[in-house]
């Protein structure tokens, strides 16, 4: 008992250390963003230095700059429109290659993931193109519909694992009860695969929220997202760091929120899969 005591005190130890590890550069992001730029830009920083929330005032435009309210719902409309169009895409996917496989299902969970082998930078051009012809740049209905399609395989891939899990008696049972196949998967297959799901949507939001490339090519003003607005403190010239901080850590507190959140659906929903 004393040799699995320590080894679990071990191994509680080495855990704590990797998430200050990990923590480390956020609290050090916070700290300068508090920072004026002068302070901010020192060699080594001054962990003394005086707090100030002209960074903070600077992003959200008081000093005569851009609001970042546009970008900011700009991001969470293609986030969470995105999202909910890729759960009730992938969520009669995954029924129909987990609870009643098609042939050679396996095969085509493959091909799904087999989409996300391609370089997002190799569908840059095309995607450009196809925008600019049909009169969808800078249009937010555009992200959507495309980080709904990056998002899908993913999404398909990891609802099959979860769904796996469902019973199937219960399933019968609801199809002997006359249940349509929508109410099926509202009813019956959703609750009991709603941590997956939660874990699914989260990892969907985030990919949406945190995207740059394409947003940065294929949008402008109107539907400018928070990272692009993000890009844009970043000059050539003058200090910019204790701003660019203050606005990464705004940016960052939709995820870190909903993380928290659905911390628990989020865990059960992983191990869910995992243990698979």
């Amino acid at each position: 008992m004393t040799a699995k005591r320590r080894g679990g005190l071990g191994l509680g130890l080495v855990a704590w250390l990797a998430g200050i590890v990990f923590f480390l550069p956020i609290a050090w992001m916070a700290l300068t963003s508090f920072h004026s730029e002068t302070d901010a830009a020192t060699n080594p920083p001054s962990f003394a230095a005086a707090l100030t929330l002209d960074g903070y005032r600077d992003f959200f435009g008081a000093n005569g700059g851009a609001s970042p309210w546009p970008a900011l719902i700009n991001s969470a409309m293609a986030s969470v429109l995105s999202t909910v169009f890729v759960l009730l895409l992938a969520l009669p996917a995954a029924y129909a290659l987990s609870i009643r496989p098609v042939k050679k299902w396996t095969d085509v969970l493959f091909f799904f993931l087999s989409t996300k082998m391609l370089p997002a930078v190799a569908g840059l051009l095309p995607l450009y193109l196809f925008a600019k012809n049909t009169g969808l740049l800078d249009n937010i209905w555009l992200l959507v519909i495309l980080y709904t399609s990056m998002n899908l395989p993913i999404a398909v891939w990891m609802m099959q694992s979860f769904l796996a899990e469902v019973p199937v008696a219960i399933i019968e049972a609801a199809r002997v009860d006359g249940a349509p196949l929508p109410m099926i998967l509202a009813r019956v297959v959703a609750p009991i695969a709603l941590p997956g799901i939660a874990a699914t949507s989260l990892i969907c939001f985030i990919f949406s929220w945190n995207e740059l490339l394409f947003a940065r090519v294929l949008t402008g003003v109107v539907a400018e997202t928070a990272p692009v607005f993000l890009t844009s403190f970043i000059t050539s010239q003058g200090l910019f760091l204790a701003k660019v901080c203050a606005a990464s850590l705004v940016i960052s507190l939709p995820v870190l929120a909903a993380g928290f959140a659905a911390q628990d659906k989020l865990v059960q929903g992983l191990s869910l899969g995992a243990v698979k």
